[in-house]
């Protein structure tokens, strides 16, 4: 048996905004379409190879869509070489120079990435519109609190929600009356409380499909916290169609987090999701190094699945009985194994082979549950 991620109950349905469906390549965001998780490179773009590498390595974390900063033109000229070697659309980050928004979309890009504020006149990003148009290419309106225009700035004093809004709703208002509609949005801050209230805010405003995330959010640990309190907040009141989790870390890092947030929230699910106890004196075998060794060997697993790791009989029969495979820690290392919610086996070797053991469970799980699905 395996347990049922799709299964709904009232008290932990979330109703997504409605929004319009826009497309990144071939990655649909908006509508109906998942969550999807972005990251970005931080390898010199015209550093091709290594810039692909980074790619891949986010591919194989699950990323389903890829920004990559153009600001020179040996960079968007390296796209030509980076697009074919990879497999998830690449979005082009633009900022200040608008010929880099017409290169990069004429050198394979999936999307342009533009910032209101510091992209020029209307006449070019009017320019960049018709080279998105001309390549097919989607656009992302990248407002963010620290780069707001200069007009609103001294209208509202400082950066605000509502000098957010009134920023992107003027650029939507542009590409609308050029007739281009395959865009989203985003309304970013590093403060959690300007970001949740600007996007809220927007999502009232419009129907486009909202790109969430808190920029410049900090380091791994500090980042990952202040991303998943502002947009777990978002996510849990339906505002979201693609997030990107902002940290000054390894951008595998980045989509680690996107997902770990989105499944605590039970609105994606890919790979493993161990739920473990914190351990305390009652715990039975070595709980922490456990988890933290059962997490780096199945980082490659893909298929959803959960395994509870709990160190005493307290609360671990009851986490077993939710998870698809759970070990409760028993006396003299007598441990209870559990699959599908149900006692299985007992495990006694020690806690050496805990690890080992778990992992050819898990393993063979996935296998079993990816051939029905092939079946």
């Amino acid at each position: 048996m395996s347990m049922d991620h799709t299964q709904v109950r009232p008290w932990r349905h979330i109703d997504r905004r409605k929004s319009r469906k826009v497309w990144v390549g071939n990655v649909a965001v908006g509508g109906d379409a998942p969550i999807t998780v972005q990251s970005m490179t931080n390898t010199v773009t015209s550093d091709v190879q290594a810039t692909i590498a980074q790619v891949r390595a986010l591919e194989v974390a699950g990323a389903d869509i890829v920004r990559i900063s153009c600001p020179d033109e040996e960079s968007s000229a390296a796209l030509k070489q980076i697009v074919p070697e990879v497999t998830v659309p690449i979005v082009a980050d633009i900022h200040f120079h608008y010929k880099r928004g017409i290169e990069a979309a004429e050198n394979g890009a999936a999307c342009l990435r533009i910032n209101p504020g510091n992209i020029g006149s209307a006449d070019r990003v009017r320019d960049v519109i018709q080279a998105a148009k001309d390549n097919n290419c989607s656009i992302r309106i990248g407002v963010n609190a620290g780069s707001l225009e200069r007009d609103l700035l001294e209208q509202y004093g400082e950066p605000c929600p509502e000098a957010m809004v009134e920023s992107a709703l003027r650029h939507i208002r542009i590409l609308e009356d050029h007739d281009f509609f395959n865009f989203k949005i985003s309304c970013k801050a590093s403060d959690v409380f300007l970001a949740t209230a600007a996007y809220m805010q927007l999502a009232d405003a419009c129907d486009y499909p909202l790109h969430v995330g808190i920029t410049e959010a900090g380091g791994l640990r500090s980042g990952t916290i202040k991303s998943a309190i502002g947009m777990g907040n978002l996510l849990w009141a339906g505002i979201g169609d693609t997030i990107r989790v902002s940290l000054s870390a390894d951008p595998v890092e980045e989509v680690k987090a996107g997902f770990d947030i989105l499944k605590s929230l039970g609105l994606r699910h890919r790979g493993v999701n161990v739920i473990s106890c914190p351990s305390c004196a009652r715990q039975q075998f070595q709980v922490i190094d456990t988890v933290a060794e059962l997490e780096e060997r199945l980082a490659h697993i893909t298929t959803p699945m959960t395994v509870s790791i709990i160190g005493c009989v307290v609360n671990g029969p009851g986490e077993a009985l939710m998870t698809d495979i759970g070990l409760t820690g028993g006396g003299q290392g007598n441990h209870q194994i559990y699959v599908g919610g149900e006692k299985a086996h007992r495990f006694n070797t020690g806690d050496a082979s805990i690890v080992d053991h778990i992992v050819e469970m898990v393993e063979s799980k996935a296998a079993e549950i990816e051939n029905k699905k092939a079946a």
